[in-house]
């Protein structure tokens, strides 16, 4: 029988010296720690003293029985597994004394070795077993314990959590508010400075709040685009009355002095506008919605996709605004510029989202990228150089759609996209 992997200490309690002396040297060998006492009262004395994994007694001794050995050293130490060793105990007895629990195993005599540490050897493990249980036990409540603590705190964190979310909706509302007021005040300055150039502000806003309640842009686009739109003529405020009297009145009158001056507009527009929103994308926009598509405009002659989307679209709604013209030529004016002046996408995105009431029952417009197989077209495409390249009626499908976007690379088309429903 090989040694526990921790050596087990085992009490004997026999008044029989040379039985007590044999039962020892054999449990040594076997790699037991082996105490042996010739009295049940040293063996308590021993027992108050160390921890035994199992108890082994004799029944019969003189002054106390085994059993009744047994029953103190159960109270002393509950948990070790008793063995009663008995030649003369009545069957019913020993069975009474198993149920109740106060032997885990008998020996009777005379018996083999291979019974003995077969017996001893449950008993130890018996005694494992139920302290492991009992550790386990331990740790579970500990970690119950551990369990509650983590989270009570996480419970407070997660308070503190809501409660700080609540300071930042507060200061986000607050942050909020101040930027309306900051770009009402904006809006009152450029209206007090010249009173068309605030009412062409306020109608870029409003062509611009419909744009933006479209799914063409992200949060963050939505609100640089607005306070773009609002902000993005402040910089005329720097520029002399009498010249700006000139630009809005009479465009055509404007020397290349004065063109000198008024390009500079979107400059100070980026400055000004720093003051009044900390979004790096709010200045950039303002500074490029007089860039051209076809990279002719001012002040960095930025071309194409390098003009940021939002100040693509902005261009569209200033222009649309600043034309002067009645609805349906200034219309007819953006058309024209499309692919030059202006983004094409942005000008069907800027028709799609104002002119919707205008169209026929059942007609959609579209951008190019909404286009998808299946749709009929509600109005031919046409080349720049009027070549008819998808005609009116004609379904959409995969190569078609391939074969307008192949040529919006080569050549921008420029012209509304409309669908039936």
């Amino acid at each position: 029988m090989a040694p526990p992997p921790e050596t087990a200490h085992i009490l004997l309690v026999d008044d029989d010296l040379d039985l007590l002396k044999t039962l020892q040297e054999q449990l040594r060998c076997e790699g037991f720690a082996v105490t042996g006492c010739s009295s049940p009262e040293a063996a308590l004395v021993e027992i108050e003293k160390t921890n035994f994994a199992t108890i082994i007694s004799d029944q019969h001794m003189p002054n106390m029985t085994g059993l009744e050995f047994f029953a103190h050293a159960r109270d002393l130490q509950p948990n070790a597994s008793r063995v009663l060793i008995t030649g003369m105990l009545a069957v019913d007895t020993v069975v009474s004394a198993m149920s109740r629990g106060e032997i885990f195993r008998f020996l009777a005599k005379p018996w083999s070795r291979a019974e003995l540490f077969a017996t001893i050897g449950n008993a130890v493990q018996r005694y494992r077993l139920l302290m492991d249980n009992i550790q386990l036990r331990a740790d579970t409540l500990d970690l119950n314990r551990q369990l509650v603590h983590i989270n009570t705190e996480l419970l407070v964190k997660v308070e503190q959590l809501i409660e700080q979310k609540y300071q930042l909706d507060d200061a986000n509302e607050a942050l909020n508010e101040n930027l309306d007021h900051s770009l009402g005040l904006c809006y009152r300055i450029i209206n007090t400075f010249n009173p068309r150039l605030g009412a062409q502000t306020k109608a870029t806003v409003e062509l611009c709040r419909k744009m933006s309640q479209t799914d063409s842009f992200t949060t963050e686009e939505k609100h640089v685009l607005m306070a773009s739109a609002w902000l993005h003529d402040i910089g005329l405020v720097g520029v002399d009355k009498d010249i700006l009297h000139k630009f809005l009145t009479r465009r055509q009158e404007c020397g290349p002095d004065d063109w000198a001056s008024i390009r500079q507009h979107p400059i100070y527009g980026q400055t000004l506008a720093a003051f009044v929103d900390g979004l790096n994308n709010v200045g950039a926009t303002i500074r490029a919605h007089h860039e051209r598509f076809d990279g002719t405009g001012y002040p960095d002659r930025l071309a194409g996709e390098m003009i940021p989307w939002t100040a693509r679209c902005l261009a569209v709604a200033s222009a649309f605004v600043e034309t002067g013209l009645p609805p349906a030529e200034a219309a007819e004016a953006i058309v024209v510029e499309s692919g030059k002046a202006f983004d094409p996408d942005a000008v069907r995105l800027f028709f799609k989202a104002t002119t919707t009431s205008d169209l026929p029952r059942h007609v959609r417009e579209l951008l190019l990228n909404e286009l998808l197989p299946g749709m009929h077209l509600a109005l031919g495409i046409f080349s720049p150089a009027g070549l008819l390249l998808i005609p009116e009626g004609q379904e959409l499908t995969t190569p078609t759609i391939s074969k307008i976007k192949n040529h919006n690379l080569l050549s921008s088309v420029t012209q509304r996209l409309l669908v039936y429903c």
